[in-house]
């Protein structure tokens, strides 16, 4: 049997309890109770201008913010508002805000087109929009596929000192050039908090009463993902599936975070489930320092943030810490204050997370987990790690390795990963075809391949629908990657797999090399071939300058593959 489960007993549910958090919106009070004036989010420019906000003030504006939807916009609880904001202290008052007022938060991309903000908004029905002025231009597009009823626009230096915040509007209006105009009905972040507290002072508004009939079961956010099945869809996160991750996250951590000592570098958006869920939802609890990266690239933008910033931890992927590695000012004067890192959203590489420790002496602990798992199955803590794995269950968490017929395979034998717990999602929003594809009996089909060992860790091989079949034997580019990957002259490496005629497929490498003095394509084979099976030898190996990446850096195989097909090459 290959099923493994940890319990974490009868004290993980009292713990709950006793913390008082029953909803997200919880956090924010009891963290400002516990934490007061100390800083809970910094945001910190490239040049190193930066801007703070209090447990406190996070709180107070929240409510105020919470009060504008529900008393001025007329907003009822269950209703849809989309964020759409990169990393800055609006955020934080926004998601908190949206929480406490009883509504439905939808985590939005800022990057997306006009066309994509106009479907996920109208997929998911939403009342309000707070988006970021930088990307305001995309509205007239966004709203000709949905009448977006009101739109609060909230800048990158919202919140920051005043005088610092004219210092990057002048440079966004004359240097960057980067403020578009603004056409339709609007209303201005800063204006929205100053008429909530007006509100709430006038009247005596009890914030909590809005939420006094939301349940812990009820939708808190719909998190857009491709799912199981590659169809953009909305999972449906409810308080209780967030909250259950949050402890079950503490349970793992143990004792390894200080209370209120932590200073946490968020340099993944907070809008990607991995970081809205651990730094803005575990580290606020804990109540840590969030030093607020607006945009991590180039990877130089964090230069500042170390040098200025005591930071103990840090989340992010392979890429991310990839990037570090290379960069001459990180690996020549490493943060003497890093304490952990912990890395998920893809598959760390052996080589990226052995070169990190030897630059900084602190172990990368991976996970796993997805959006439809709020996001966290598994962790490798410092009291159980186990070196290129994703580590153990969480608390509470059932994980199943099933083979295709959905018969659980051998120990040390691929299989899918199926998981059930409570941190699984409800389903997808108004997709109930596709919630019974992907929940099966209360077992969520993750689509991912994993093996488990004999002392009950888990690696995960790859992507169900990536692997490559070459002359009948399956090729996992995971592995392939991780081999390219430990070449010194190679800095990143997609792998997929193209038709070849009678094997089927061809295993095919994109890379990026380190420098112009690069290995060649053969260089790279012999590599290869000291290290892999004959059949898993790339046949075809392209240099390219980039790879296709998503938003929190995630190599995209999909978009090499599209590209590929559409051009025909």
């Amino acid at each position: 049997m290959t099923m493994h489960e940890r319990h974490a007993g009868p004290s993980a549910g009292l713990a709950r309890e006793a913390s008082g958090i029953r909803l997200i919106g919880d956090i924010a009070p009891l963290a400002a109770k516990a934490y007061g004036e100390k800083t809970a989010y910094r945001i910190v420019m490239p040049n190193g201008m930066n801007g703070r906000l209090s447990f406190n003030a996070i709180d107070s504006l929240s409510d105020d913010f919470a009060v504008y939807l529900r008393e001025e916009l007329g907003l009822h609880a269950g209703d849809r508002v989309a964020l759409q904001v990169p990393n800055g202290l609006a955020f934080p008052i926004a998601a908190f805000g949206i929480a406490k007022a009883g509504l439905v938060l939808v985590n939005t991309n800022p990057l997306y087109t006009g066309t994509e903000m106009g479907r996920q908004f109208a997929d998911a029905g939403i009342r309000a929009l707070v988006i970021v002025d930088m990307f305001a231009d995309k509205l007239a597009e966004a709203r000709a596929i949905h009448p977006i009823e009101h739109v609060i626009i909230a800048a990158v230096s919202e919140k920051m000192p005043r005088a610092v915040h004219r210092v990057v509007r002048m440079v966004q209006r004359f240097w960057d050039r980067s403020l578009p105009p603004i056409e339709g009905a609007h209303h201005l972040f800063r204006d929205v908090l100053a008429r909530g507290a007006s509100i709430r002072a006038s009247r005596g508004i009890h914030v909590p009463d809005y939420t006094a009939q939301v349940n812990p079961g009820d939708i808190a956010v719909l998190q857009y993902t491709g799912g199981t099945t590659g169809v953009a869809k909305g999972a449906m996160l409810t308080h209780s599936n967030l909250v259950s991750n949050v402890g079950q996250a503490e349970t793992c951590f143990g004792g390894e975070i200080r209370a209120g000592e932590e200073v946490v570098l968020t340099a993944l958006p907070l809008y990607h489930i991995f970081a809205f869920t651990a730094n803005m939802l575990l580290f606020h609890k804990w109540g840590a320092e969030n030093i607020l990266i607006p945009n991590p690239r180039p990877i130089s933008n964090l230069k500042r943030a170390f040098e200025n910033h005591k930071i103990t931890w840090m989340t992010g992927v392979n890429t991310l810490f990839n990037a570090l590695n290379n960069e001459f000012w990180f690996s020549e004067d490493p943060p003497r204050s890093l304490r952990g890192a912990v890395a998920g959203g893809m598959a760390l590489q052996s080589a990226v997370a052995e070169r990190f420790k030897a630059v900084t002496g602190v172990d990368v602990l991976e996970g796993y987990g997805l959006t439809e798992t709020s996001p966290i199955v598994t962790f490798n803590s410092r009291q159980k790690f186990r070196f290129g794995t994703i580590g153990q269950p969480m608390p509470q968490t059932e994980i199943r390795l099933i083979d295709a017929e959905g018969r659980e395979v051998p120990t040390g034998e691929p299989g899918e990963l199926t998981v059930r717990g409570p941190q699984v999602m409800a389903g997808y929003w108004q997709k109930p075809e596709e919630t019974a594809l992907a929940l099966r009996h209360g077992w969520l089909m993750t689509g991912d391949i994993a093996v488990l060992d004999a002392e009950g860790f888990y690696r995960i091989v790859d992507r169900k629908k990536d692997m490559i079949l070459v002359s009948g034997f399956n090729v996992y580019p995971n592995e392939v990657e991780d081999v390219l990957a430990a070449h010194p002259g190679v800095l990143e490496a997609a792998v997929i797999g193209l038709p070849d005629g009678a094997a089927g497929e061809a295993v095919s490498a994109f890379v990026v090399a380190r420098d112009t003095h690069g290995p060649t394509a053969e260089q790279l084979r012999e590599h290869c071939k000291a290290h892999l099976t004959a059949y898993k030898v790339p046949k075809r190996i392209e240099f390219r300058e980039s790879l296709p990446k998503s938003n929190v850096g995630k190599i995209l195989r999909k978009d090499l593959r599209a590209e590929i097909a559409s051009t025909g090459a």
